[in-house]
């Protein structure tokens, strides 16, 4: 079954993008998915070639998309965009395991909608790789509008807090995730334990 109206909550957002390889379940967040075609319903998605997701879209050639909605806390952004599935299991404790017709799993909380795909091609792209693929399945799951990156950065990311360091300490925010780091100086080589961005996503707060 398709609906068309699932279709069109991907016209702008952020979205959990879920593979699974044999008995493995992994997702990721992505912001670029777009229909490319109607006659057959095709869409396409791009994929950081360093995550662990993008290898299983890559040997399955089978997705599910699920446009996070703007009941979204930051929640699904640390668990599935902040910390990598080589390292943990990001399904681990799914107390209810739905699946769509290709197995794959979904989560309908944050979501608004299911779309499963199987891919009919993949271009490299340097650091990325873009998926066209074929809609085979798609399914409204809430009313909740899809969120956008600017609905991110305005309501969800955590926001900087504004208090005084302790004496002679300082505070740099990730302007990535909205982690605070407090102390003397930065180090060169601190990564954000939240989203793993390093120090060049820093900034000082005054």
């Amino acid at each position: 079954m398709i609906d068309n109206k699932a279709i069109f909550n991907i016209s702008y957002g952020l979205f959990v993008l879920v593979a699974r390889q044999g008995e493995k379940d992994n997702a990721c967040i992505i912001n670029v998915a777009q229909q490319v075609t109607s006659d057959p319903l095709q869409l396409m998605i791009c994929v950081n070639k360093t995550n662990l997701t993008h290898d299983m879209v890559l040997r399955t050639l089978k997705f599910n998309l699920c446009p996070l909605s703007e009941e979204a806390t930051m929640k699904p952004f640390q668990h599935f965009g902040f910390q990598s599935g080589h390292q943990v299991d990001k399904f681990a404790d799914c107390q209810q395991e739905l699946r769509t017709d290709n197995g794959l799993l979904y989560l309908p909380k944050f979501i608004n909608s299911v779309i499963s795909c199987v891919v009919t091609k993949s271009i490299d792209l340097g650091t990325h790789t873009l998926f066209i693929a074929r809609v085979m399945e798609a399914r409204v799951l809430s009313d909740s509008p899809s969120i956008t990156y600017a609905y991110y950065q305005q309501h969800i990311k955590p926001k900087p807090v504004a208090a005084e360091p302790a004496a002679g300490k300082k505070k740099w925010v990730c302007e990535v995730c909205g982690y605070v780091y407090e102390g003397d100086e930065l180090p060169d080589d601190f990564v954000c334990p939240w989203c793993k961005h390093g120090k060049a996503d820093f900034k000082l707060m005054e």
